[in-house]
């Protein structure tokens, strides 16, 4: 009897340390859906772009309810900077940390690289922008990620035009004066080019649209102060 009751007040300890099992497997069920809802979401941002991106569109593609999906994101917002905060994962290359950024500068030649990745990916570029521009009313529920986003890639642009230039670019501004002239060329390019990518003009009116890469290169140059492209016009 002894025995038998040792084992009932034992069996009736492991219930808090199964609570906490389930607890935690419930945890990580719950970022695995998120996981889920965020990979959805971006194959349906590349295919239909950012006003295709319904919520009922992803929660569909998860084969879950829309309800469903809004105890994860509340609301299509929420769900989008979700996404744009994997893609700066991904741009960043996930080892380094996003507030560390101008700790690890990337070789100014990355960016070029990631101009020319963003030309592959209109839809999330389409994402970014569209969100990037209605960010800047009032409370708006994006506006704290850009304030944050443009903070470290501010520190990171700096860092990466100091690793290149030392303390003074070629014609004479220091890397922290660059280092927003930079980030802005990236983001307006985008915007012109979601407009008119090259080889899309039907106007007539004699515009050949903008290549985004080709014109990111010849800013490149701007800094250099001297063309680095022996084919070019």
């Amino acid at each position: 009897m002894t025995g038998t009751g040792h084992n009932t007040r034992k069996d009736a300890a492991e219930p808090g340390g199964s609570g906490r099992e389930q607890r935690s497997r419930h945890r990580a069920r719950g970022e695995e859906r998120r996981g889920e809802i965020l990979g959805a979401a971006l194959e349906v941002i590349a295919e239909r772009g950012y006003r295709g991106a319904t919520l009922g569109t992803v929660a569909e593609r998860v084969g879950i309810t829309q309800q469903g999906l809004l105890h994860y994101f509340p609301t299509k917002e929420s769900l989008l900077v979700g996404v744009l905060r994997i893609r700066d994962d991904w741009d960043t290359g996930g080892a380094v940390s996003r507030k560390d950024f101008g700790d690890s500068p990337w070789p100014l030649a990355n960016l070029e690289t990631l101009v020319e990745y963003n030309v592959m990916r209109r839809g999330v570029v389409q994402t970014f922008s569209a969100l990037l521009g209605e960010s800047v009313t009032e409370d708006h529920p994006a506006g704290a990620y850009f304030r944050e986003r443009y903070r470290w890639a501010r520190a990171g642009a700096e860092a990466t035009l100091r690793r290149e230039f030392g303390d003074r670019l070629p014609n004479g501004l220091t890397p922290e004066r660059a280092a927003p002239l930079l980030i802005a060329v990236m983001d307006g390019l985008q915007f012109q080019w979601l407009h008119e990518p090259a080889g899309a003009d039907d106007s007539g009116a004699g515009g050949a649209g903008v290549d985004m890469s080709r014109a990111f290169r010849d800013f490149l140059d701007l800094l250099y102060g001297t063309s680095r492209d022996a084919g070019g016009d």
